[in-house]
């Protein structure tokens, strides 16, 4: 099965941006006609919709943060009538208010359509048992991908997080093919399937559809060979729908997004300019299609590049790159920026300490000081003392050549830092600004 909706997913560009602007078009009328924040964003700057042609007048259009978001706490920015939202989910909310969407019966079947589409992409059949470890609730993950493998008609698995005993007893009993959840609690279950004696052979895992935290390229390595699958990064955001938004194809050369439904833009973070394809910026969606609520040059702060060349597999859609990080999870450090995926990368090629690390940053008479904690692989021991030194001081020369900053390394014992079965939290902030 190659894939779930030829036609649109292979649409030639010239029809596509035809629709685009169709629907682009029709979006800027709706939050015109019903959102107050974008009719009095429009009208500050004598835009009309009808000044709004096409997908190439898309510039001219104000842009959209979270801040708009939590300052219509909870439904202000909602375009449909409350009798016609049917769902609602919001972000965790970790600094200020919740953002919270609002999905239309529409914007629940396109959501279905985009994350069956992602499926397929990574290789899931009608015939797949797909077994979703991403929290369900008022988070995104394990619902976009339920109703995607209910589309699909394949059998999906509503686990969600924790309880990674009984995970590996399900997925073993149920002959799971696909896997989804986040990297950092793939390489958990690897863990913990070498605790209880399983082997990557005893289960009938195929693919790992992975995403909600930005990963490296080297972590991808590390969890295909510890579970013996083929891992797919996956993209989305729940202000523009959940995930499905992009996924990579079988030829992993980026992430293609769902276009027809979500238009990408690539802006430099600073100027807001912009930017061209292969340059990297801050990554930018408008929604095409939804009701609840729709978003407009919506600036998700995930920094990538797009990427416009043709792919082997035939579809059409915009790639992506892999998301570098951040720019609100930058970390400034001695006034150099630094993402967190830069240092992992680097651990990551290391086989002697594992794939869990911390990095806390300080400030010490009025100078920033990183310490990163680095677990030992299993078997590596402390009282190998030279051995331990030795890959302390070459781990940090290769931080301090990839990122330009000296950081004190500190390695400490196997299964001693604290494991994530959602988002991990890598950083601890202890500065004051």
């Amino acid at each position: 099965m190659e894939y779930y909706n030829k036609e649109m997913e292979c649409m030639s560009l010239s029809d596509k941006k035809e629709l685009q602007s169709k629907r682009l078009i029709d979006t800027v009328q709706k939050v015109y006609d019903n959102v107050k924040t974008y009719r009095e964003k429009m009208d500050k700057i004598g835009l009309k919709p009808s000044d709004i042609k096409g997908i190439d007048d898309i510039h001219k259009l104000p842009f959209t943060t979270k801040q708009d978001l939590r300052d219509n706490y909870p439904f202000g920015m909602f375009a449909a009538d409350k009798r016609d939202i049917i769902r609602v989910h919001a972000s965790s909310g970790t600094t200020g208010k919740l953002t919270v969407v609002g999905y239309t019966q529409y914007d629940i079947d396109m959501w279905a359509e985009c994350c069956a589409r992602a499926l397929v992409s990574a290789g899931a059949t009608h015939d797949s048992v797909v077994h979703i470890a991403y929290g369900y609730g008022l988070f995104t993950g394990g619902l976009g991908m339920h109703y995607g493998a209910e589309r699909l008609g394949a059998i999906a698995v509503p686990v969600s997080s924790g309880n990674t005993a009984r995970q590996l007893q399900l997925m073993k009993d149920f002959e799971a093919d696909v896997l989804c959840c986040t990297p950092s609690y793939a390489i958990y279950i690897a863990e913990e399937m070498k605790k209880y004696g399983i082997k990557p052979e005893d289960m009938s895992l195929k693919y790992g559809i992975f995403g909600a935290e930005p990963w490296s390229k080297e972590m991808r390595d590390e969890i295909e060979d510890k579970l013996k699958l083929k891992a797919f990064d996956i993209y989305g955001l729940s202000e523009i729908t959940g995930p499905g938004v992009a996924i990579e194809c079988k030829y992993q050369c980026g992430s293609h997004i769902q276009d027809d439904f979500f238009y990408p833009e690539i802006v430099d973070e600073h100027t807001l300019e912009p930017l061209g394809y292969g340059k990297r910026g801050e990554l930018v969606f408008t929604t095409l299609t939804k009701e609840g609520i729709p978003l407009i040059r919506y600036r998700t702060r995930d920094i990538t590049a797009l990427n416009n060349s043709p792919c082997k597999c035939g579809r059409t859609g915009i790639r992506i790159d892999r998301i570098a990080g951040r720019s609100d999870d930058m970390l400034i450090i001695r006034g150099v920026n630094v993402f967190p995926s830069q240092i992992e990368s680097v651990l990551l090629k290391e086989k002697e300490i594992a794939p869990h690390y911390h990095i806390t940053l300080d400030r010490v008479n009025n100078l920033d000081t990183m310490r990163i904690d680095i677990e030992l692989a299993e078997g590596v021991a402390f009282d190998e003392v030279k051995k331990v030194e030795s890959l302390t001081k070459r781990i940090a020369n290769e931080i301090n050549s990839a990122i330009g900053l000296n950081a004190e390394i500190r390695l400490v014992s196997s299964g001693s830092i604290e494991r994530s079965m959602g988002k991990a939290k890598r950083v601890t902030d202890n500065r004051k600004f």
